[in-house]
């Protein structure tokens, strides 16, 4: 019996090869797992999962073996904004590689050209995660914004030396629950 953290870690890297940052690492099968010291039932993991403790379950009655099953951080279960492990690595992967690429920023001349180049660098980056499927929209508009000008940047901040980029951005999710609705259908009525 080994813990089983080296393998999940396994997981989530071949999850961010394949799939990105932004794909949940669950409901994919940890490899070089022969068995599980203990096999969770879908009653303990309806109450492990809210707590953020996600699970490896056995689906091979379903012709599936063993499968992640959960995504979750371990943060308070009311606090939706953090409760994926995905979301939170790709807002700080966002973080980073916007404070990592916009280091020429400094000690620029701060005035209007500066704020359309940054923005134009920041948005170029967050375009390019869009279309990879990071963030949530039907057009780059709804999916970020990027706000780099005059009402941020006052003659106060700008004399203290101050560059402020404000950025929102609206990750996609996991579809934790899958649900169907199936009815009867009569046509013509």
């Amino acid at each position: 019996m080994v813990p089983p953290s080296g393998h999940m870690m396994g997981l989530w890297c071949r999850t961010d090869q394949s799939r990105g940052i932004f794909k949940a690492p669950a409901n994919d099968t940890p490899r070089g797992v022969l068995g599980l010291a203990y096999e969770t039932n879908m009653r303990e993991q309806e109450l492990l999962n809210p707590l953020g403790i996600n699970c490896i379950r056995n689906f091979a009655s379903y012709n599936r073996g063993l499968k992640v099953w959960g995504a979750r951080t371990l943060v308070e279960p009311d606090n939706v904004q953090w409760r994926y492990i995905s979301v939170r690595r790709l807002i700080s992967y966002i973080e980073k590689s916007i404070e990592m690429g916009t280091q020429w920023v400094v000690f620029e001349p701060n005035d209007q050209d500066l704020w359309a180049r940054v923005t134009r660098t920041v948005n170029n980056f967050l375009e390019r995660l869009w279309r990879e499927g990071a963030l949530f929209g039907g057009a780059s508009s709804e999916a970020f914004y990027v706000k780099c000008d005059g009402e941020l940047n006052s003659h106060e901040t700008m004399m203290l030396g101050r560059l402020y980029v404000e950025v929102g951005v609206c990750p996609v999710r996991p579809a934790e629950f899958v649900i169907f609705r199936v009815s009867q259908w009569a046509p013509g009525q």
